[in-house]
């Protein structure tokens, strides 16, 4: 019988918003769920709700969203169903707006981390689509998640944000979750683009295509109706990328 995976929190987060990160934690969301068939749940802390907005099958605001850091309501309750099978939804809402006062009046360093320890049982991986900014909530992310993925647009702004973010945890000390940065939005014609590939060639990449904008009027994953497109590719070989360093730190016991 096979050893059922470790639950495993991956969190998209930017310094900077507009980089793609509601892109990035669908679509990779999609891929745990539909690609590795693992028991999924994409927790929406982003108070603009954009990931809640494309896939949540509950058209109701709840303004509930942040009664779960404050033990008002149980975290289960607010689980629901999302569009696509095999993934499950936290949403978000416009309470989330005071989540970092929450935080910092509760002065519980590690209540997020709690609270995604104890779905443990009912989850393999959890994406976190993370508000921008470095605030009291991605100082409760950090102490929270396996891994960090990071788009960068492949531009100095988006490139100096990245730096603030590798800076921060620096100066922060102690251990953190390992960073992935992602270059998002890629157009190779552009030279300012070519440039930062080749300065970070290891980075991953996800190609610009207007595919992508076309998630916003399907509702979809770029995986359940453009399957075979470079954005989808590109985003099913993040993933795998992904799994495989998660599994690896899991296994030297990170």
């Amino acid at each position: 019988m096979a050893k059922e995976p470790e639950l495993a929190t991956i969190a998209v987060y930017s310094l900077k918003g507009g980089v793609g990160k509601t892109t990035f934690a669908i679509n990779l969301a999609w891929a745990s769920a539909a690609i590795s068939r693992r028991r999924t749940l994409l927790w929406d802390l982003d108070p603009q709700a954009a990931a809640s907005w494309l896939i949540s099958t509950d058209r109701q605001s709840r303004d509930a969203a942040q009664a779960i850091f404050s033990k008002d309501v149980e975290v289960r309750k607010l689980i629901q169903p999302s569009t696509v099978p095999g993934l499950d939804l936290i949403a978000a809402d416009t309470s989330l707006r005071s989540l970092d006062h929450l935080f910092r009046e509760m002065d519980k360093k590690k209540r997020l981390a709690k609270l995604i320890e104890s779905l443990g049982q009912d989850y393999d991986r959890i994406i976190l689509d993370c508000p921008p900014g470095l605030t009291e909530t991605s100082e409760q992310v950090l102490r929270a998640t396996n891994m960090v993925v990071i788009p960068v647009i492949p531009s100095p702004l988006s490139q100096r944000a990245m730096g603030e973010v590798a800076r921060y945890l620096v100066q922060r000390g102690g251990s953190h979750a390992p960073i992935m940065p992602v270059y998002s939005m890629v157009d190779r014609r552009r030279a300012l683009h070519r440039k930062a590939l080749e300065d970070q060639p290891g980075w991953p990449a996800i190609p610009m295509a207007s595919m992508v904008e076309q998630m916003t009027v399907k509702r979809k994953p770029l995986g359940a109706f453009a399957a075979s497109s470079p954005p989808a590719q590109s985003f099913a070989g993040l993933w795998t990328t992904i799994e495989r360093q998660v599994q690896k730190h899991q296994k030297n016991g990170g």
